[in-house]
């Protein structure tokens, strides 16, 4: 199943060290289990330290035998096609385990005596038969239990590394379509000015080309500090003062202690773009617009408020409102607001923004 024989017992020592201080553990309670039962049972004592020898080596010979047990259920675990190959694979591996057992133990019986006399080889083979094989069968399924899982984990680690990656993709396509429709709107408002104002279209199409150098050389980030964030959306006021001249009043309240928190990039631009529109674009008179950036305990709360006439019932969503709404969704989920209100007391709309602070791990 992808993986090479031993790739996991072999390369990884923490296996290695939690087997060793399994059984070691294991061999220590045979030890003293077994002085317990003599104790009990009336029966000479020959010494904690032959009994600890005796429940150690026991235990220790199942240390190679696990790790070959493991390997085995690595390279070709019980949902191979054909099964009944797997199993019977399986089947072989535990006899040769009960077999191994049995020979070590005649073997070294008469350095370790587990038994008073020397036993015969079919003796001890079927000792251990009872003793060891369910003991083999439960190594394999905790190594199937251990195989399952890691390859869960996984399936899990590549479906958020996907999920992640189509996300980033998401916001890049929404950041796009940022860059030309701002673009449409600039290049509209340049042609407002150039019949009766063509030094001031001129000037507009200087700085215009100036901001967008400087948005799209940032086009890779999702987010950035909201210092740059608020250079940006100056040069796009100023851009739109050539325009409307004295017409647009704008007013800045933000918090300086925010200056470095991160936000979405073109975040204020569509927002303050919405409020001009409606506060001045509809009429001759001069508009206000205020940009409120503060902090409300681990939350950043932008306000973009106008003068204007106000939400219409049946006024429909723009792309740039559209599209920022996307992606605050995409970035933050739940975990932020953008909504359109009646401005306090009454007059124009306010677009209120609420961001959380601090690290998010957002794709950048």
């Amino acid at each position: 199943m992808g993986c090479y024989p031993f790739a996991m017992v072999v390369r990884n020592p923490r296996f290695w060290l939690a087997v060793t201080a399994w059984w070691t553990l294991h061999g220590l309670i045979l030890a003293i289990e077994g002085m317990t039962m003599r104790s009990a049972a009336g029966e000479p004592l020959r010494g904690f330290m032959h009994a600890l020898a005796a429940g150690l080596v026991s235990a220790w010979l199942w240390i190679p035998l696990t790790a070959g047990l493991v390997a085995l259920s690595e390279r070709m675990p019980l949902e191979q096609r054909p099964l009944h190959r797997a199993l019977l694979v399986h089947f072989v591996a535990v006899a040769c385990v009960i077999v191994f057992r049995a020979i070590a133990v005649y073997v070294l019986n008469p350095f370790i005596d587990w038994y008073p006399q020397q036993p015969r080889l079919g003796t001890v083979l079927i000792a251990s038969l009872v003793n060891n094989f369910l003991t083999a069968w439960l190594i394999v399924g905790v190594a199937h239990s251990l195989l399952f899982h890691r390859r869960s984990r996984e399936r899990e680690r590549q479906a958020i590394a996907l999920e992640a990656r189509l996300a980033t993709a998401r916001l890049q396509v929404l950041s796009n379509q940022l860059n030309p429709h701002f673009l449409f709107n600039a290049l509209n408002s340049v042609a407002e000015l150039v019949h009766h104002n063509p030094d001031a279209a001129d000037r507009m199409l200087v700085a215009l080309g100036k901001l967008l150098r400087e948005s799209l050389d940032g086009s890779g980030k999702q987010e950035v500090p909201l210092r740059e964030e608020l250079s940006l959306l100056e040069q796009y006021v100023s851009l739109e003062r050539l325009r409307l001249e004295d017409r647009l009043r704008l007013r800045w309240d933000v918090d300086p202690s925010l200056l470095s928190e991160p936000v979405p990039r073109l975040l204020l631009q569509p927002l303050v773009e919405n409020a001009v529109h409606h506060a001045i674009g509809q009429r001759i008179e001069p508009g206000n617009v205020t940009v409120s950036i503060r902090r409300i305990d681990r939350r950043m709360l932008v306000e973009i408020r106008d003068d204007g006439a106000g939400l219409r019932p049946d006024s429909v969503e723009g792309i740039g409102l559209g599209n920022t709404r996307e992606r605050l969704e995409a970035l933050y989920g739940a975990d932020c607001v953008l909504e359109l209100l009646p401005a306090p007391g009454g007059i124009g709309t306010m677009a209120r923004v609420v961001l959380p602070i601090g690290d998010r791990g957002m794709p950048r």
